[in-house]
């Protein structure tokens, strides 16, 4: 087969038949019949599973693959590129916030300009000034603390060789982070700016942000307890310095000291600390039971296909 198209369903009954009509018309244009379009149900909880079921029924080249559950849209894309079996697979969301026929632009930058992924960069970030103040704050924190400089404003969509998907596929922590996994898996490519439209609003909002701020640094990087180290000497530095002043004023000046203001401060300073640098590393101890457990990191429930074969 020479091409997979993969997007995930979550909430996608209002594009679900636009974007199939769109997408299946932008494979026959670049392969003729020789194409599948994989869509993965992430426990989605409108109709979007029974109006993808229809279609598998009136063409053999849709596949259905419903998850048993909600495990999120990462989770959802690394099932559905280990059911893709193309020699190229098109990566996408289903909302039409990006566009379908990118696999023809995708396409002919691969073919002009060999590569193995051809992926999408937004010229302008999509929404207010919010979105794209925290993601611009996202990249810059990540790439502080992990050392890793990802393409900043990319999208979902990209295309990629069998040979990228096989090697993307490998990894197989439970906590995934696409775009991390994206940069770290290597080979050679290549960005295309396009325009993301925008169909509704994000369902990234700030706490959302934040843990998956938390959950990449946390899985491409050990800068946090590193960083634990280091300010636990620093601190211990200034305590040092600070009795040393105390001896000094005590056996000089011979003057009673108050101190507790300072007493206090440091106490809640330090306590403060303590607990924040626990949490760390028990962020990290939680990523360690996690991925011993070697729990799947989807459940696959049922496969919906015309041809069973």
């Amino acid at each position: 087969m020479r091409l997979s198209i993969v997007a995930t369903l979550y909430q996608s009954a209002p594009y679900i038949t636009e974007f199939y009509q769109r997408a299946s018309a932008a494979a026959k244009q670049l392969v003729d019949e020789d194409y599948e379009i994989v869509l993965v149900n992430d426990g989605s909880p409108d109709n979007s599973l029974d109006l993808a079921v229809q279609l598998t029924q009136s063409d053999s080249h849709v596949i259905v693959v419903d998850l048993s559950r909600n495990f999120g849209h990462h989770k959802a894309m690394m099932t559905g590129l280990a059911h893709a079996k193309g020699e190229r697979v098109f990566l996408i969301d289903s909302d039409l916030e990006e566009e379908p026929e990118w696999l023809i632009n995708f396409a002919e930058q691969m073919q002009s300009d060999p590569c193995d992924v051809v992926y999408g960069v937004q010229e302008l970030r999509k929404g207010g000034w919010f979105e794209r103040w925290s993601g611009r704050l996202f990249y810059r924190f990540f790439k502080a603390l992990t050392g890793l400089a990802l393409p900043e404003n990319v999208v979902t969509s990209r295309l990629m060789t069998r040979r990228f998907v096989n090697a993307l596929l490998r990894h197989e922590e439970r906590e995934v982070f696409m775009a991390g996994l994206w940069h770290i898996t290597g080979f050679v490519q290549r960005p295309q700016v396009i325009k993301k439209h925008s169909n509704s609003e994000t369902t990234y909002v700030l706490h959302r942000k934040m843990s998956l701020l938390v959950n990449s640094v946390t899985s491409f990087s050990n800068a946090p307890l590193v960083g634990i180290f280091y300010i636990g000497i620093l601190i211990s530095l200034i305590a040092i310095f600070y009795i040393v002043y105390l001896a000094i004023y005590w056996m000089f000046l011979a003057k009673p000291l108050s101190g507790w203001t300072s007493v206090m401060a440091s106490i809640w300073l330090l306590g403060g600390m303590v607990i924040s640098f626990i949490g760390v590393v028990g962020i990290y101890l939680s990523k360690i039971f996690s991925e011993t457990k070697q729990r799947p990191y989807t459940i696959v429930r049922q496969i919906y296909a015309k041809n069973q074969n």
